[in-house]
């Protein structure tokens, strides 16, 4: 694992400790897979793109449990990409 990765995932849990509002981070594969990691996303954005590109980058390579999703909502847009929304049980 990426030690910035890491680092960053420590900010994001100490930003969860305070109050205010929900967090919405962006970040390359690495970074999100170090936030699964570390149990610190609440919901899931996913998003489907119907375009074939070969290979991609797995967020979830580092989950050494399983992790049970629940769906709260599939939307298709108006480009044909699907959005699922997750939650963990």
């Amino acid at each position: 694992m990426d030690l910035k990765c890491v680092a960053k995932a420590d900010q994001v849990k100490q930003l969860k400790k305070q109050a205010g509002k929900d967090i919405m981070v962006y970040g390359g594969s690495r970074f999100v897979s170090s936030l699964i990691k570390e149990a610190l996303v609440d919901k899931y954005y996913l998003l489907v793109n119907p375009i074939a590109i070969g290979k991609g980058l797995p967020i979830f390579q580092d989950v050494k449990e399983d992790l049970c999703l629940t769906l709260l909502e599939s939307r298709q847009l108006r480009c044909g990409i699907v959005l699922n929304v997750y939650q963990p049980k």
